[in-house]
């Protein structure tokens, strides 16, 4: 027990210093602090809808098996709860968090903050997410959850197209910010649904896959916070009140 608490607390941490990263981005503004801090609260209770989701889910599948769908395949129900529950559920609540932080304009935000309170989000909502799932897992697991961290590669994606919309004006980046995330999120969470491996081990390999684009989104999302330090462009306050020019004319 002792082991696998130590393991658990190993694995946490590569998120909790993403957090600290970004929230020490620029020390010396307070605002900005508060905004990160507002993010990492909203992170949190992100996870109480996702709980009410789920029972709900739970109530409603256990009246259709029962029901209608008595004779469908199990895979069915897998698609339903990975897709729907895990995967659109928790993504379109994490986007509305940050719509929600936004919107109470604590201070000027640019290209690069709205990215950077997205990945707070994202990243205090896995590990919230990571506690239930620790209590059953190997030290495998957990440590490959902890260090892979998909929530805060799908959040990336999130906050740096949702960003390009605000900046842009653009709405198809907005679209592409919830769906990008939400299909990346069912097609790993899916892969690893034991129904589907059953059907056919080689089918592993997409899990594996999955777990391999966390990664790059990792190196991507550290990319382009230290890139854009020197990107005047990404670091512009955005004015939504302003006609937005094109991304080539504010280059």
């Amino acid at each position: 027990m002792l082991v696998n608490i130590l393991i658990f607390l190993v694995s946490i941490i590569p998120s909790v210093l993403i957090i600290i990263w970004l929230n020490n981005r620029r020390k010396g503004d307070l605002l900005y602090r508060k905004s990160c801090k507002s993010a990492l609260l909203r992170g949190i209770i992100s996870v109480l809808p996702i709980i009410g989701v789920s029972g709900l889910f739970f109530i409603i599948t256990t009246i259709l098996r029962a029901t209608v769908l008595r004779e469908a395949n199990v895979l069915i129900y897998q698609a339903i709860y990975k897709f729907i529950v895990l995967a659109f559920a928790e993504e379109l609540v994490k986007f509305l968090a940050l719509r929600l932080l936004l919107k109470k304009k604590i201070n000027p935000y640019s290209w690069v903050d709205v990215a950077a309170y997205m990945v707070i989000i994202g990243t205090t909502f896995g590990l919230l997410e990571d506690i239930p799932y620790a209590i059953d897992s190997s030290p495998i697991v957990m440590l490959v959850r902890g260090f892979t961290m998909g929530h805060v590669g799908y959040a990336f994606i999130m906050g740096w197209f949702y960003g390009k919309r605000l900046y842009t004006g653009k709405k198809r980046f907005g679209v592409i910010s919830l769906l990008l995330p939400f299909l990346l999120h069912g097609i790993y969470d899916f892969s690893l649904t034991p129904e589907l491996i059953a059907v056919n081990d080689n089918l592993a390999v997409i899990g594996v896959t999955m777990a391999i684009v966390d990664l790059v989104l990792l190196a991507l999302m550290i990319r382009f916070f230290k890139r854009s330090r020197k990107k005047e462009f990404y670091n512009e306050p955005i004015k939504l009140d302003q006609p937005a020019r094109s991304y080539e004319e504010r280059k």
